[in-house]
């Protein structure tokens, strides 16, 4: 663990020192009003979005898994990101003038309502197959994307939406993130009920038998998703896979044991989504690509690999 949160804090600190405009540490010691402003402004921003969106969602992606029992689910393959997207393309219909908070609610209302809907869904479904059941919550994701394009072209909001289609921590300035805060006391939250969501995870049954409250810890789980998912939709974009990969490849090589894993699983979030935005950011220099294809490419590149390791494992 150690050993990971220092990597971390390596790349952190390079990282803020890789972009278009020269910044280096003697500038900023030399008190260079300039270098400061950019640190400040735009820098030291971006790096705190980073890590609290990689380790969020990250976060999501663990409960997801353990609260369905399956691996392959997370925010992206349960619709949740989609629901998230047509909620605050809601609010811009109805709500044009509202405060960005008032968006995210409406946002986080639509979110848990369709994660909801999903996980009601899995209940009734007889063949839990890994494989089969993500792939449901592609097919429900993409009808309600369809309905949100939709209404995107009905109300000449196309650009808007693909905004929320591709992450992008390239417009993270000062004033512009801070919605991400949110995001903290929730992942707190879920370290709290870390044991409940492990005992959730081994069915309504059991679960009940244990003395647990089944059905407040799964709205409990479903609500903190909810929240993180509409607030990263917002704020960054959407970052594909991320809540798939990571809690798979640290419950791989660090068990299933909740409480244990959920730190570890918000430093390798951090640590994924920090290393595709600097490797974004220097591949086409000076140019940089979006953070949501770098995720999308590497996490797919991944997914296929768990999806053949598991394959395999049945064979």
């Amino acid at each position: 663990m150690k050993k990971w949160i220092l990597l971390l804090v390596v790349l952190s600190v390079g990282s803020l020192f890789v972009g278009v405009h020269d910044l280096s540490p003697g500038a900023l010691l030399s008190g260079d009003q300039a270098a400061w402003e950019i640190l400040l402004i735009s820098r030291l921003p971006r790096l705190i979005s980073i890590l609290l969106a990689g380790s969020s969602v990250s976060i999501c992606g663990l409960i997801m898994q353990q609260l369905s029992q399956n691996k392959f689910v997370s925010p992206t393959t349960a619709g949740t990101m989609d629901w998230a997207r047509l909620g605050l393309l809601v609010s811009m219909i109805l709500f044009a003038s509202a405060a960005p908070l008032v968006k995210a609610a409406i946002a986080v209302v639509f979110a848990f309502v369709g994660t909801l809907l999903f996980m009601t869904m899995l209940d009734r479904i007889k063949y839990k197959d890994s494989v089969f059941i993500p792939l449901v919550g592609l097919m429900f994701g993409n009808i309600i994307g369809s309905v949100t394009m939709f209404l995107a072209y009905r109300y000449d909001l196309i650009q808007s939406l693909s905004a929320w289609l591709h992450g992008d921590f390239s417009v993270m300035m000062e004033g512009r993130y801070e919605t991400l805060y949110v995001s903290v006391p929730l992942m707190g939250l879920a370290y709290a009920y870390a044991n409940r969501f492990t005992i959730a995870g081994m069915g309504e049954e059991m679960a009940t038998n244990l003395g647990l409250r089944y059905r407040s810890v799964v709205y409990a789980g479903l609500l903190i998703v909810a929240v993180v998912s509409a607030i990263e939709v917002l704020t960054v974009g959407t970052l594909p896979f991320l809540g798939l990969v990571v809690p798979n490849l640290v419950t791989m090589y660090y068990g299933d044991h909740l409480r244990k894993v959920l730190p570890l699983t918000a430093v390798f979030g951090a640590l994924f989504v920090l290393l595709c935005d600097v490797l974004g950011r220097v591949v086409i220099y000076p140019y940089e690509i979006p953070i949501g294809l770098t995720v999308g490419v590497i996490g797919s590149g991944i997914f296929l690999y768990l999806l053949a390791r598991r394959t395999k494992r049945y064979v």
